[in-house]
C-alpha cells in the first residue's frame, strides 16, 4: 500500500479538530437512519437549558454519550444519538426579565404576546450557543434531528399527555399546599427543592386559655407565621393534655381563639408534645388542617412579606417581620425563651431562595397510578442502573411520592391546556389552541400558568422521535438504548420519563441508567460561582485540545462516583497525545511510501508475535469492559498498552531490523507490517475517547477506510492469540527491567556494555530466552547473553537478581573498575563509620538525653537509622569484590 500523506512534526489541535469536526459533519457520519439491516443503539442527549453554556458537567456527560455512541457506531450498529435543548422556563424568564429590567420596562407593562415574542428572540439569538460548544468536544451527535422541548413536535406530545391524563383522572386542579419561591414567583415541585441545613432558632412561646385556666407551651423555627395559626395540636395519647382537648386558646398578638385539637401527627416525645397549627404555611399543618375543618389563613404574599390583614407588620419581609413579632411577643410575655437550633430549610434549586410553603390553586399529576409501574420495570430488570445501587434512591423517591404540582407562573413554556369561561363558569381541556364554551357558546380563557419544564422533559425520549405518530423513527429506535445522566437529576428527570415511558409507550425508555458523578475541584469542592473555583472547558479545549479533556474526564473515573479535576491531569494526557503522535510519525517515516505486504508468518519474530497478540488481547478485555460501561477501566488499558507495551517496548525491539532493512528485507517487512496493523488497531480502540486525534493519524497512515469513525472495530480472533509468546515476553520484559534496575542503582550507564548470564532448569524458559536474544539484547546494555541450566560457566564475582523462572548474572568487573570502586567504597565506609561513631556517642551520653529537645534527640535518632542503613549497604556492595 502506498504511503502518501504525511503528519505534521508537532502534534497541535488547533490545526486539527475544527477542520475535523467539519469534514464530519460534511459526510453526514453522525446522521442515522432506520436500516433494518442494522441493530439500532439509541441514546438521547440530556437536553441543556437555552441559557446554559458549556460546564465540566456538560462536557463529561457528553464525553461518556460520545464514547458509548463511537464504540457502537464502530462495532456496526446503527447509532442514533439525538440532540437537543430544553425551553428552561425558570431560568429563561427570569433572564429575559433582568434584561428589560435594565430596559426599565417589565413583562406585565408589555403583555404576553409581547414578551413572547422577546423570548423566542432570545432563543434564536443564545439558544444555539450551547449546541456549538457541545462541537468543541467532539460530540458525534445526529445534528440533523436536533429537537427543541417546545418545538412543534414536542408541543404536539405535550398536549396530548396532559389531555390524555386529563381524561382518564390523572391530572386534577385543587387547593393543595405547594413549594413557592418567592424570588421566581411560581410554584416548584419536591424534586426541585434542595435542602441545606440554615442556623435558626426555637422560639418557646406561651398560649393562655380563653377561660383564664391555663395555658400551653410550645417551640416554633417559624414566628411569624403565628399570624396564620389556626389551631394548636396535642397527641390523643397524651395523659397530660386530655383535660387541655377541646379547649379553646387566645393567640397572642392576634387575640384569635383557637381550640386545642387531637391529632396523632404530634410527636409527645419531641418538645412540650404541643404543636402550633399553621394550615396555610406548613405541609403538615395542612394536612392536620383537613382533618379537623380548620380555617385555612395565609398571611403572606407572592414575594413573602406580611398581607394587609395585619396592619402593624403589612409589607414587612417575612424576616423583618419574625424581628418585629418577636419583639412584640417578648412585650407581652409570650414569649418564654430562644435557643439556637440548626434545621433543614428547603431552598430554590434555581434561585437558592428559601421556599414557602403556600396554599394555591394548582394543577396537579396523581402520581400513585404512575409509580407502580416505574418501580415494577426496574425490579424486573427491564431497565437497570450502573452503578445498580443508585435504584434505592429511584425506590425510595417513588415509593414515597407526592402529587406532582405541573403548573407554573410563568409565561415562557409550555402553556396550560385548559380553557375557562367567564360567562358560565365551565372548564374545558383540549388538545386545540382555543376553545368556544360548549355550553354558553361563548369564546373561552386560556389558563395563564405554563407546565413544569420537566413536564416536558419527561416525555424526550418518545416525544423527538414522531410520538404521538406512529413513526418508523419510534418503532425502531425506541426504547432507547441507554441514559447517561448525574445522579443529581434522578428525581427531576429520569423517573419521570420512566413512569411517562411506560404510560405512554408501554415500555421503559430505555435499558439502562448509566449514572455518573459530578466534577469537583482539585479539593474536591463543588464547583460553584459563589466558591469562584469553576473551570471553563472550552478554556483547556483552547490550552490543551478536546481530546486530552475528554481522556481526563474519564480516566479513573468509576460510574456514580464523583471526580476531582486537576489541570496536571489535562497535561499528562496531552503528553500521551504527543506519545501517540510522535510514535506514528515515526513509524511512518520508516514505512515511507513503499508498499507493506504481509509476508509469510516465518518471517514473524516472537516480539511481532506477541505484540500482536498482546494487541489482540486488549482489545477483546476493552470491548467486555466497554460494553459493561467500565469506560474508566477500558481507556486504562489502551493507555497502558499504547504507551508501555507497544512504544515503550515493540518500537525499541524493533528498531535495529528498521534500520538494517537491507541485510534483512523480510524480515524488516514483517516489523512494518506488524507496527502498522498494531497501530491501526489500537488506534482504533482509542477512538472514542480520543477522536480527533486518532482521525488525523488514521487517515494518514492508510487509505483502505475514509474514516476511523466509520472503520470496524478491532475483534477478538484466534489466530492473532499467541499465549505462548505473551508468556515468554512477559518474562523477557521483566529481565530487561530488573538489568535496568540494577544498573541504575549501581550508576552503570547503558553504555558500558556487560556480559549477561540467564540460568535456568526449566527448558521452555531457557528456550524463550534464547529465542528472543535479538530482541532484548540492545535493551540491556549486554555484550553478549549466555543462557544455559549450568551456573558453571558464571564468573564468581557477579552480581545477581532472580526473576520469574530464572536467575540473572552480570560480572562486576564488566559494569565496574574494581580497584576504583574499593577505593570509592572504603572511603564511604570510613566516612559512615565516623559518623556512627558521633550519632552513637550523642545517644549514649545521659546529659545529652536529659537536656536536649525531643526534636533534637529524635533527629539523632534518624540519622543513626539512615547511617546504619548506608553502611549495610555499603559492606553489601563491598562483599561482592571479596575473592
Amino acid at each position: 500500500m502506498s504511503q502518501a500523506k504525511e503528519l505534521e512534526k508537532t502534534y497541535n489541535p488547533k490545526n486539527i479538530e475544527q477542520k475535523t469536526y467539519e469534514r464530519w459533519m460534511e459526510k453526514k457520519y453522525f446522521h442515522a437512519e432506520v436500516n433494518r439491516d442494522k441493530k439500532p443503539f439509541t441514546i438521547v442527549m440530556p437536553p441543556p437549558n437555552i441559557t446554559g453554556q458549556l460546564h465540566m458537567g456538560h462536557a463529561l456527560d457528553n464525553t461518556l454519550q460520545d464514547i458509548l455512541i463511537r464504540f457502537k457506531r464502530m462495532r456496526g450498529y446503527e447509532t442514533l444519538w439525538l440532540p437537543g435543548t430544553d425551553h428552561a422556563s425558570i431560568a429563561t424568564e427570569a433572564k429575559i426579565v433582568e434584561a428589560m429590567r435594565e430596559e426599565g420596562i417589565t413583562k406585565e407593562e408589555i403583555g404576553r404576546d409581547k414578551f413572547l415574542e422577546r423570548a423566542w428572540d432570545w432563543k434564536k439569538t443564545y439558544g444555539g450557543r450551547i449546541v456549538e460548544q457541545l462541537k468543541k468536544i467532539g460530540s458525534s451527535c445526529d445534528w440533523d434531528r436536533e429537537r427543541f422541548t417546545m418545538d412543534e413536535g414536542c408541543s404536539k406530545a405535550v398536549k396530548k399527555v396532559f389531555v390524555n391524563y386529563y381524561n382518564e383522572g390523572l391530572i386534577y386542579r385543587g387547593e393543595r399546599i405547594i413549594n413557592w419561591c418567592p424570588h421566581c414567583l411560581t410554584s416548584i415541585s419536591d424534586a426541585e427543592v434542595e435542602y441545606e441545613n440554615q442556623e435558626g432558632s426555637f422560639w418557646h412561646l406561651r398560649y393562655k386559655t380563653k377561660d383564664g385556666s391555663g395555658y400551653l407551651d410550645l417551640a416554633t423555627t417559624r414566628p411569624e407565621t403565628l399570624l396564620g395559626d389556626t389551631a394548636v395540636a396535642v397527641n390523643p395519647k397524651d395523659e397530660r393534655y386530655k383535660d387541655m382537648v377541646g379547649k379553646t386558646l387566645i393567640l397572642p398578638l392576634v387575640n384569635r381563639e383557637i381550640p386545642v385539637v387531637a391529632d396523632d401527627y404530634v410527636d409527645m416525645e419531641f418538645g412540650t408534645g404541643v404543636v402550633k397549627i399553621t394550615p396555610a404555611h406548613d405541609p403538615n399543618d395542612f394536612e392536620v388542617g383537613l382533618r379537623h375543618n380548620l380555617p385555612i389563613i395565609n398571611v403572606l404574599t407572592e414575594d413573602a412579606k406580611i398581607t394587609e390583614d395585619y396592619p402593624r407588620y403589612a409589607g414587612m419581609d417575612r424576616y423583618e417581620a419574625r424581628k418585629a413579632i418577636v419583639k412584640d411577643l417578648e412585650e407581652c410575655g409570650a414569649l418564654l425563651k430562644i435557643e439556637p437550633h440548626e434545621h433543614n430549610v428547603g431552598t430554590c434549586y434555581r434561585c437558592g431562595t428559601t421556599v414557602e410553603p403556600r396554599v394555591s390553586k394548582q394543577w396537579f399529576v396523581n402520581m400513585e397510578p404512575l409509580a407502580g409501574p416505574a418501580i415494577e420495570a426496574v425490579k424486573k430488570g427491564e431497565t437497570k442502573f450502573v452503578p445498580q445501587h443508585f435504584d434505592k434512591t429511584y425506590y425510595h423517591w417513588l415509593e414515597n411520592i407526592r402529587d406532582w404540582c405541573i403548573s407554573r407562573q410563568l409565561w415562557w413554556g409550555h402553556r396550560i391546556p385548559a380553557f375557562y369561561c367567564d360567562e358560565c363558569g365551565e372548564m374545558v381541556v383540549t388538545e386545540d389552541d382555543s376553545a368556544v364554551c360548549p355550553k354558553c357558546g361563548k369564546p373561552m380563557r386560556q389558563d395563564p400558568d405554563t407546565l413544569d419544564t420537566w413536564f416536558s422533559s419527561a416525555l424526550w425520549p418518545f416525544s423527538t422521535l414522531g410520538w404521538p405518530e406512529n413513526t418508523e423513527e419510534m418503532d425502531y429506535f425506541y426504547p432507547t438504548d441507554v441514559l447517561v445522566t448525574g445522579y443529581d437529576i434522578i428525581l427531576f428527570w429520569v423517573i419521570r420519563m420512566m413512569f411517562s415511558g411506560i404510560k405512554h409507550t408501554e415500555h421503559a425508555p430505555f435499558n439502562t441508567v448509566l449514572i455518573h458523578g459530578l466534577v469537583r475541584d482539585s479539593q474536591g469542592r463543588k464547583m460553584s460561582k459563589s466558591l469562584g473555583n469553576g473551570i471553563d472547558p472550552l478554556e483547556i479545549i483552547d490550552q490543551y485540545g478536546a481530546d486530552a479533556l475528554r481522556l481526563t474526564l474519564v480516566t479513573g473515573n468509576a460510574p456514580g462516583n464523583d471526580m476531582r479535576f486537576y489541570n496536571e491531569r489535562v497535561e499528562a494526557n496531552r503528553n500521551f497525545a504527543n506519545k501517540v503522535w510522535n510514535a506514528s510519525r515515526f513509524i511512518m517515516m520508516h514505512l515511507g511510501d513503499g508498499v507493506i505486504v504481509k509476508p509469510e508468518d516465518k518471517f514473524f519474530t516472537s516480539a511481532d508475535r506477541w505484540i500482536i497478540s498482546r494487541c489482540n488481547t486488549v482489545a477483546f478485555e476493552v470491548t467486555e469492559n466497554m460494553e459493561k460501561f467500565e469506560l474508566g477501566v477500558a481507556v486504562s488499558k489502551i493507555y497502558d498498552f499504547i504507551w508501555s507495551e507497544f512504544c515503550d517496548w515493540y518500537i525499541e525491539i524493533v528498531k535495529p531490523r528498521l534500520f538494517n532493512k537491507e541485510s534483512d528485507p523480510d524480515g524488516a517487512m514483517a516489523a512494518f507490517w506488524t507496527l502498522k496493523t498494531v497501530l491501526i488497531d489500537a488506534l482504533k480502540l482509542l477512538h472514542p475517547y480520543m477522536p480527533f486525534i486518532t482521525e488525523e493519524i488514521f487517515t494518514t497512515i492508510q487509505s483502505e477506510e475514509e474514516s476511523i469513525m466509520i472503520s470496524t472495530w478491532p475483534e477478538y480472533s484466534e489466530q492473532k492469540a499467541c499465549s505462548e509468546a505473551e508468556s515468554a515476553f512477559a518474562n523477557v520484559l521483566e529481565l530487561v527491567r530488573t538489568i535496568r534496575n540494577v544498573r541504575k542503582e549501581m550508576n552503570v550507564p547503558m553504555s558500558r556494555k556487560a556480559n549477561v548470564y540467564i540460568i535456568s532448569d526449566k527448558e521452555e524458559v531457557i528456550k524463550a530466552f534464547e529465542e528472543n536474544k535479538g530482541a532484548y539484547i540492545h535493551l540491556i546494555g549486554a555484550s553478549e547473553v549466555i543462557v544455559s541450566s549450568d551456573k558453571a560457566n558464571v564468573p564468581e564475582n557477579s552480581v545477581s537478581s532472580v526473576i520469574s523462572g530464572a536467575t540473572v548474572y552480570m560480572p562486576l568487573n564488566d559494569l565496574v573498575d574494581a580497584d576504583k570502586e574499593i577505593s570509592r567504597l572504603t572511603k564511604e565506609k570510613e566516612r559512615l563509620e565516623r559518623e556512627l561513631a558521633r550519632v552513637n556517642g550523642m545517644l549514649s551520653n545521659e546529659k545529652f538525653m536529659s537536656k536536649a529537645p525531643e526534636s533534637k534527640v529524635n533527629e539523632e535518632k534518624e540519622k543513626l537509622a539512615k547511617y546504619t542503613d548506608m553502611m549495610e549497604k555499603v559492606l553489601e556492595e563491598l562483599s561482592h569484590f571479596q575473592k
